[in-house]
């Protein structure tokens, strides 16, 4: 994944392609391509790194094709390199795809072909495409495509180009966003709306399910299996800075709203019925018999993924598991040795402090997995297994989706612990998976809610602080909602542990503060609702969040707001999500730079 270009028209390809995408450079990217049809074959030009780089590589001389497709890319299967980047072909180079997205079952289809002759040049699962293309190809490219979309499972958007059908493009989109541009003797097609904003305002918003044919003369949009499909003309009136947030105010409410997509292709290719498949860890259940302790490191909001990770595994997989901020773990002289499992967890890959944990745990002789949201960073390379969150780029400073991402990949890991060690019966990981696997769809349920937080926002537009409390998995949630708060609005924000409130923080509670108080887990459930009471009876004014059906909750509190039931495990992936929006429309109410606050960076590179 990460960004999409293509061009059917009467100008030159190539200069409109590197255009758009570097209108798509605000996304992230890590490689870049592009092909065009030139004469009788498919030239294609790619280069690592920034498009500066592509542009050198391409030169001055280049191809005069009216018809092209260009993609730069964020890695996820394969690090960043010359032969990972898109487009990809075929073994006859007769086709050319890019693609933004997951094949799930690219690793079968990809053995299958191989059987059939096939011969793959790349680590990615996008080149399966290509060779699916070749081998289903009949003379008819746009039938090929809809037998290829028949076979692959997962998240896509992609663009094939041919040079036996030179005068067109076939274009296709499940889970991941794809429009069309609709010119005068030209058309467009791209992951974003920015990459073709200088040169239309009209487009077609392809939905789930959908694929185009592009000529010059027109475009077809039909679904998967052929029939038609009728599309209302889109006049897009945002400037090209609103383009590049997708129409939304800032980066931090995009990314918010992105959390289904993100956590759907977080879970893609690793859950069957019963079993959490993690090819890239592999640990045998004799190397995990000898694993006695866990630590995870993180710094930030990814320390507060590793909070909820350490009931997870402890849960599950029944090993201890203390948690470390990344910073002090070195200095304290941590006992780790051949017998320790240490998990680091960083957004970038790049986090220093955390680099440096890692290494000394490595250098203890201690077995190191990452989760890590950037393929071909240090902590992916230095780490003995990786969990990859499929987050894709996050621009805001204040971190959303990669934080809950990130909760994902201790769930993947805390059940695969679970399932190694035989401490879970395959019947009960089947039992999470089923819920996991829903969390994507409440996530929207909640964003689709999104009206009544902003109206609860006005309610700490004056005020100077806030708690946040919580047991459990709550207080673990609860510290990243406080955090939230803090990095966009600048409301001082605290959490804390309900059980403390009696050790002293209950001398700060007035009628002035207002009291978020997370109550999800069930069994503390009345434990949590006394501990409301108390900052009650100081005058405070409580705000609740519980499953939708407790009613209970809302004898104690003030306001409630209510998430999707689901299994008390997963509730933290679905708690945040009102905290993330709650402060963010405290930010904007407040008048705060929301996706730059002040005295603050997006990856921490310096200790």
């Amino acid at each position: 994944m990460c960004g999409i270009v293509g061009y059917v028209g009467k100008q030159v390809a190539i200069p409109i392609l590197v255009e758009g995408l570097k209108k798509l450079e605000y996304r992230g990217y890590d490689s870049a391509g592009v092909a065009v049809l030139d004469t009788d074959k498919i030239s294609v030009s790619k280069s690592v790194g920034k498009l500066v780089a592509l542009e050198k590589e391409i030169g001055d001389n280049f191809s005069q094709s009216c018809i092209g497709i260009g993609h730069t890319r964020w890695a996820t299967h394969g690090r960043p390199s010359h032969v990972n980047a898109h487009p990809h072909g075929d073994c006859g180079q007769d086709f050319a795809v890019v693609h933004n997205g997951i094949i799930e079952n690219y690793l079968e289809l990809k053995d299958q072909l191989i059987e059939k002759g096939h011969s793959f040049v790349s680590e990615t699962d996008t080149e399966v495409l290509a060779h699916l293309v070749e081998d289903f190809y009949q003379g008819d490219l746009e039938a090929a495509v809809r037998k290829v979309l028949e076979v692959i499972s997962g998240s896509f958007a992609l663009v094939v180009l041919s040079r036996k059908e030179p005068d067109k493009l076939v274009a296709a989109r499940k889970d991941s966003p794809m429009v069309v541009g609709l010119g005068t003797g030209e058309f467009f097609v791209a992951s974003d709306i920015t990459a073709i904003l200088n040169h239309t305002r009209q487009v077609y918003i392809l939905d789930d399910g959908e694929m185009v044919v592009i000529q010059e003369d027109g475009v077809r949009v039909s679904d998967f299996m052929g029939n038609p499909r009728e599309k209302e003309v889109m006049h897009v009136k945002w400037d090209a800075v609103a383009a590049e947030k997708g129409g939304y105010e800032h980066f931090m409410l995009k990314e918010i709203h992105e959390q289904p997509r993100a956590l759907r292709d977080t879970i893609l290719g690793r859950l069957e019925e019963e079993k959490v498949v993690l090819q890239e860890v592999d640990l045998s259940s004799e190397q995990l018999s000898q694993m006695h302790k866990v630590y995870i490191v993180a710094c930030g909001t990814a320390w507060h993924a590793g909070l909820v990770g350490k009931t997870l595994i402890e849960r599950w997989a029944h090993l201890p598991v203390e948690v470390d901020i990344a910073s002090e773990f070195r200095y304290r002289s941590p006992l780790i040795d051949e017998h320790t499992l240490v998990v680091v967890v960083s957004q970038s890959g790049e986090t220093a402090d955390t680099l440096a944990a890692l290494r000394e745990a490595k250098n203890r002789g201690a077995r190191v997995i990452a989760i890590t949201n950037v393929v071909g960073s240090t902590v992916s390379r230095d780490a003995h297994d990786v969990i990859y969150t499929w987050a894709g780029p996050e621009i805001a400073v204040a971190s959303t989706k990669a934080y809950t991402t990130q909760l994902e990949g201790m769930v993947l890991l805390g059940l695969y612990l679970a399932q190694v060690k035989g401490t879970l019966p395959a019947s009960k990981i089947g039992e999470i998976i089923s819920d996991l696997k829903e969390i994507p769809a409440q996530v929207q349920e909640i964003l689709d809610q999104e009206s009544s937080i902003r109206q609860l926002a006005q309610s700490f537009v004056g005020v100077e602080d806030a708690f946040f409390l919580g047991r459990s998995l709550d207080w673990a949630v609860s510290m990243e909602g406080a955090l939230k708060m803090k990095e966009i609005s600048y409301i001082h924000a605290e959490a804390y542990a309900a059980g403390e409130l009696k050790h002293g923080t209950l001398a700060l509670v007035t009628e002035q503060t207002p009291v978020i108080a997370l109550a999800t887990q069930r069994d503390v459930f009345d434990k949590t609702v006394s501990n409301i009471k108390e900052v009650k009876a100081r005058d405070a004014k409580v705000f609740g969040m519980t499953y939708k059906g407790n009613t209970s909750l809302a004898k104690s509190v003030d306001h409630v707001i209510y998430i999707p039931e689901t299994r008390d495990e997963l509730a933290p992936i679905l708690t945040v999500i009102p905290l993330q929006l709650l402060a963010y429309y405290v930010s904007v109410a407040r008048g705060c730079d929301v996706d730059k606050p002040r005295n603050l960076a997006k990856s921490v590179t310096v200790e």
